[in-house]
């Protein structure tokens, strides 16, 4: 049995093992039950790293050593391995996602949020803008300026991106909604698709013919997409917080959806 090179490099990530463990395990995989010895030589790892390696293995739940003498390993299947490691993924993140939540309440969390506010005080409106990159950074940077406008939200966007979006927008019409604030949205397609978006999520469209995708928050803060919004593509989008374009905006998103 040979193992190839080209595939430890590629399944090594995935499993999160070094180049040691990932041989070992592919040569265990092959043999099914072996001994140390016998996976040395289709590995290639040193003998006095193999009897480590596969203790490591057994451990991580990668490999069971058989009962009896003398010392044998059974190679377990990838699947269980996967969906273990999925479990193990999942724990993980809902530990970390409660460790942030928490992390509100903390003192430390107040501080940081007054050092935030100490630093931009001073700062000129037209100072505070920049690139943001990334579907999700981008999306979260949406809806952190639209919920905290007090007054009223400008949303200029696709029906293409309202359905590829559908729950992210669900929720962002639904907190503005009941927070009270005044809400105009234009939509470039189809006026029937626009008439079941307008049903769907409760709202009052608009019609519009040209195809943008921006934002506006109080008209303070605006955030426009320059990405055409593919799945293929990166979002990218630029934030500015200054009154004198976002009135200039508002003011052009008004005459575009001015009743003719």
């Amino acid at each position: 049995m040979i193992i190839k090179n080209e595939l430890v490099k590629q399944i090594k990530d995935y499993f999160n093992l070094n180049i040691y463990e990932t041989k070992v395990w592919v040569a265990l995989l092959g043999k099914g039950v072996a001994s140390a010895g016998e996976i040395a030589e289709i590995s290639r790892v040193p003998r006095s790293r193999t009897y480590d390696v596969l203790e490591s293995l057994e451990k991580r739940g990668f490999a069971i050593m058989k009962i009896g003498k003398p010392v044998k390993y059974i190679a377990v299947k990838p699947k269980i391995i996967i969906e273990k490691l999925k479990t193990n993924a999942q724990k993980s993140a809902e530990e970390k996602i409660n460790t942030l939540l928490k992390l509100k309440d903390t003192p430390e969390y107040a501080e940081l949020e007054e050092l935030y506010k100490t630093g931009i005080e001073p700062v000129r409106h037209e100072d505070i803008s920049g690139a943001i990159k990334g579907k999700s950074t981008v999306y979260n940077h949406i809806r952190e300026i639209l919920e905290n406008a007090k007054k009223e939200v400008i949303i200029c966007t696709t029906v293409n991106e309202i359905k590829l979006k559908s729950r992210f927008f669900s929720l962002l019409f639904e907190r503005l909604n009941n927070a009270g604030t005044k809400l105009k949205i234009a939509l470039s397609g189809e006026e029937k698709e626009i008439k079941k978006i307008n049903t769907k999520f409760k709202i009052k469209a608009k019609q519009i013919d040209i195809e943008s995708r921006f934002f506006i928050a109080d008209n303070e803060q605006v955030l426009f997409l320059i990405s055409r919004g593919n799945t293929s593509e990166e979002e990218i989008a630029i934030w500015l917080n200054t009154p004198f374009f976002a009135n200039s905006l508002a003011f052009m998103f008004e005459q575009a959806t001015k009743v003719k």
